[in-house]
């Protein structure tokens, strides 16, 4: 997918290029920059750093990768914390234009930041990662790159505590254990069957008959239709949900394609639908929105709830380990 966030560690990540944490005199350093060097061979790093030295807060230098998996290592400075009122953003937002222009200009697939300035810097986790979605979303909406921002756990990583209660609390009042769901079920199934009468049985047989032929309709026809019926291009739409461009031609164009769930998901967050239209979306590739998935219940508390940011509901699907939209 375009844009993931990721539990790993950014020396073994298999990109174009990966971001260091770095310091304005490019010396070698503790956490994520001492990472960095050694891996790739702290005297080698060291001596292309230091002939690109110094840069000033913001900039971004670009060496090679020496001995890790990465092709390129772009060393970018982070502002230190202090009130944030001194500049702060607008030097980290640079750190990320920065890194990416010089991933664009060496041909760079793929690109892996850690969280900039949010260790030693005291760059507060919260705002750090709003500063880095929206960079790279902005990014993203004129680039076609592959980006990955890496944290090493979740002590690394800190979304809004206002959103993270409100879902929670949906979460607490909508999720259904799996084993009570499929029980529960059993046994209204089981009622409506010796209850079942004459008009009422052929109610529901209509009802299968419906369902059954709106699914003669493939999941690419309903979506090029509601692309139409929105408004929207197609650039606009796969990049809104957070999937390349060869993946949303496959099943533009392939009659009966069936993507992933996630993927499904994904472009009915793009598209705003409502509930009941990205219920009737994903009939088509065969899914479901289930109160016994956490995932389901997430992502149906954004619906809901009229939010339709992709980073931000994959920042809290990631908090709550489940699958990220998008490819």
């Amino acid at each position: 997918m375009p844009f993931a966030i990721v539990r790993n560690d950014i020396t073994k990540m298999k990109v174009g290029a990966v971001v260091n944490a770095a310091n304005t005199g490019l010396q070698m350093g503790g956490g994520v920059c001492g990472a960095i060097f050694k891996a790739a061979g702290a005297r080698e790093l060291q001596a292309a750093c230091d002939a690109l030295s110094p840069i000033k807060t913001g900039e971004a230098v670009i060496t090679g990768g020496f001995k890790m998996s990465a092709k390129f290592v772009i060393h970018a400075a982070g502002p230190v914390y202090r009130d944030g009122k001194s500049g702060e953003e607008a030097l980290l937002r640079s750190c990320y234009k920065n890194s990416l222009k010089l991933a664009v200009e060496n041909d760079c697939e793929s690109i892996a930041f850690p969280l900039i300035s949010s260790g030693i810097y005291g760059y507060p986790k919260e705002e750090a990662l709003h500063v880095a979605t929206t960079a790279i979303d902005e990014f993203l909406s004129d680039n076609d790159m592959n980006v990955y921002l890496v944290v090493f756990d979740k002590n690394a990583f800190a979304v809004s505590k206002k959103l993270l209660g409100a879902v929670q609390s949906y979460i607490d009042e909508n999720y259904v254990d799996e084993r009570y769901d499929a029980g529960y079920e059993r046994v209204l199934l089981e009622a409506e069957r010796v209850t079942l009468k004459a008009p009422k049985a052929a109610a529901v047989l209509h009802r299968l008959d419906d369902i059954v032929g709106r699914l003669d309709e493939p999941f690419s026809v309903t979506l090029l239709k509601l692309i139409d019926a929105k408004g929207k291009a197609d650039t606009e739409v796969y990049k809104r949900a957070n999937i390349d461009r060869k993946l949303f031609s496959k099943i533009r164009t392939t009659k009966n394609y069936t993507p992933s769930k996630k993927t499904a998901v994904a472009l009915a967050i793009a598209l705003e639908l409502s509930l009941p239209e990205t219920e009737d979306l994903l009939e088509r590739a065969g899914y479901a929105l289930s109160k016994s998935v956490k995932f389901d219940v997430i992502v149906e508390y954004f619906i809901k709830s009229g939010k339709y940011d992709i980073f931000e509901i994959n920042e809290v699907l990631f908090y709550h380990d489940q699958q990220l939209l998008g490819m």
